[in-house]
C-alpha cells in the first residue's frame, strides 16, 4: 500500500487510519474527507522534534494553514506545539476561534489590505511577513496608531528553481511574490524597513515551492541567503536574527514518488547552514521553516460513490462519480496524480483502465486520466489516497455543489469535525 495508514481488511475492503471506510461512507454518506489525526500528531512531532534536535531550541516549523484550514487542525498543531503559517484573515479568524495563540502566528500574502492587518495587530498576531514598499508603509503606519511596535520578515526571492511544476514554484526573480535579491532590489526594501519606527525588523523569509523531492534546492536556497545575510550585515549593519526557509517538502501521491525521511533531510540542511554560516561568519540564525502539505497530505482520504460507468467504443471508459473538482480541483489546475481504489472491492485486481470524471457540467472536470482501479459499477464506494492538502482548502460551490463533511479518526474512533454543507447553507447570505 501507498502509505502504511492503508490496509484491507477480511471483507476485502479499503481500511484507513485503522476504520473500514465502506462503514464511514454508510454512516456519513459520500463525498467525504477522512483525516487521520494520529497521523497528522505524527507529522507534527517529526518536524517539532527535527528542528529543535538539528537547528537549536528556537527554531521552529509553521504549519502553512492554506493546506488544509478548519478550527480542528488548529487545536492539534497547538497541542503539539507547533507555531502556524496564516495567508488570509478567514485563515486568521479561524485559528483565533480555535483558540489558538496568536503570538506564534505569523501572517503571510503578497496583498494584505490595510484592514487585515489592522485586525491581525487587534487579534495580537506575533508577525508579519511582508511583501512591498506600501504594506510596509501601512504596518508602520497602523501599529503607530495602535502603539505598538510590530515583528516583521521581509520575504525575498532568491531566484532559484527547484525544477517542479510552474504553477507552485514561487522562488524565481519572475514572481509575485517577495522582491529580488539578484536585482538588488532587496537591499533597498531592506533599508527602507528600517527607517520605520514602529516596526522591528527581525528577519528574512524565502520560499521556492512545493512538491521538492530533495534537499538541493532547499540548501541552494540556504546558500544564497545566508550569504545574503552576510552581505547586509556589512552594507547595512543589520543581522537578520531569524531566517525563514519556507515549506514545499514533497509529498508520495503515487508508487512512483520517492519516500522522503523528514527528519533525515531536516537534518542535513541544517549541517549546510551551518557549515556555510560558518564559511561567511555570520552567527546562525533561528531558522524557521513552513511545512503544510507534507503536514496534512497523506492524513487524509476522500470518498466518492460512483455513478456512471462508460465505456467509449475504441477510445476509453470514464467512472463519473459524485464529487469532483469541487472539492478536489488540483487535478484540473496542474494534472496532479493520484492513486485510486475501489474501496468496497480493494482486494481484487487493479485492471480497469479508465478516465474519473467528476459530477459538474465541465469537461475538465476530471480526477484522473487512464487510471488503473479494480472495475467498478455504480454505487461502488472509490477512494482518493492523499487528499489531506489542498483539497478541502480549495473546494468550491460550482454548479451549487455543496462542499464535504471532514471526519477524524483517532485511535479507531470517528467524529464529525465539519459538517456537509447544504442548500441552505448556499443560500443563506443571499437577500433576494
Amino acid at each position: 500500500m501507498l502509505h502504511d495508514n492503508l490496509s484491507i481488511n477480511q471483507l476485502g475492503h479499503l481500511t484507513f487510519a485503522g476504520v473500514d471506510t465502506v462503514d464511514m461512507a454508510k454512516k456519513y454518506g459520500t463525498p467525504l474527507m477522512l483525516i487521520d489525526e494520529n497521523r497528522i500528531r505524527q507529522r507534527v512531532r517529526t518536524y517539532v522534534g527535527a528542528m529543535k534536535k538539528y537547528f537549536g531550541e528556537d527554531a521552529a516549523p509553521l504549519y502553512a494553514s492554506k493546506a488544509l484550514c478548519f478550527k480542528g487542525i488548529y487545536k492539534i498543531v497547538a497541542e503539539e506545539g507547533m507555531s502556524v503559517d496564516i495567508v488570509s484573515p478567514g485563515e486568521l479568524y479561524t485559528a483565533a476561534q480555535a483558540g489558538f495563540p496568536l503570538k506564534k502566528a505569523y501572517f503571510h500574502g503578497n496583498n494584505k489590505t490595510d484592514e487585515d492587518i489592522a485586525y491581525g495587530m487587534d487579534l495580537g498576531i506575533g508577525y508579519f511577513i511582508s511583501d512591498g514598499y506600501e504594506e510596509i508603509d501601512s504596518i508602520d503606519r497602523i501599529a503607530g496608531e495602535k502603539g505598538i511596535k510590530q515583528r516583521v520578515l521581509l520575504r525575498l526571492t532568491p531566484g532559484i528553481d527547484p525544477h517542479t511544476n510552474a504553477k507552485i514554484s514561487t522562488g524565481k526573480v519572475d514572481c509575485k511574490f517577495g522582491t529580488p535579491i539578484e536585482t538588488g532590489q532587496a537591499e533597498k526594501y531592506i533599508a527602507y524597513t528600517l527607517t520605520k519606527q514602529n516596526i522591528e525588523l527581525m528577519g528574512f523569509h524565502c520560499h521556492i515551492g512545493s512538491q521538492v523531492f530533495d534537499t538541493e534546492p532547499f540548501c541552494d536556497a540556504a546558500d544564497i541567503m545566508i550569504k545574503y545575510i552576510a552581505h547586509i550585515e556589512k552594507a547595512l549593519g543589520y543581522h537578520a536574527s531569524i531566517l525563514n526557509l519556507g515549506g514545499g517538502i514533497g509529498v508520495r501521491y503515487v508508487e512512483s514518488d520517492p519516500y522522503i525521511d523528514i527528519d533525515e533531510n531536516l537534518r542535513l540542511v541544517s549541517e549546510h547552514i551551518k557549515m556555510r554560516c560558518e564559511e561567511f561568519g555570520v552567527k546562525m540564525p533561528t531558522i524557521l521553516m513552513e511545512p503544510g502539505r507534507s503536514t496534512v497530505a497523506d492524513s487524509g482520504m476522500t470518498l466518492y460513490t460512483v455513478g456512471t460507468v462508460k465505456s467509449i467504443n475504441d477510445y476509453k471508459s470514464y467512472v463519473s462519480v459524485d464529487g469532483g473538482m469541487t472539492d478536489n480541483p488540483r487535478y484540473t489546475l496542474y494534472g496532479s496524480k493520484y492513486t485510486m481504489m475501489v474501496a468496497n472491492k480493494a482486494n481484487q485486481p487493479a485492471d480497469f483502465k479508465c478516465t474519473i470524471g467528476g459530477r459538474c457540467c465541465e469537461s475538465g472536470d476530471l480526477l484522473a486520466e487512464d487510471i488503473y482501479i479494480q472495475k467498478p459499477q455504480r454505487n461502488d464506494l472509490l477512494a482518493v489516497f492523499v487528499t489531506g492538502a489542498y483539497n478541502y482548502s480549495m473546494a468550491s460551490n460550482y454548479n451549487r455543489i455543496g462542499r464535504p463533511p471532514i471526519v477524524i479518526i483517532k485511535d479507531g474512533a470517528d467524529r464529525l469535525a465539519v459538517r456537509r454543507e447544504t442548500f441552505e447553507d448556499m443560500v443563506l447570505r443571499e437577500l433576494d
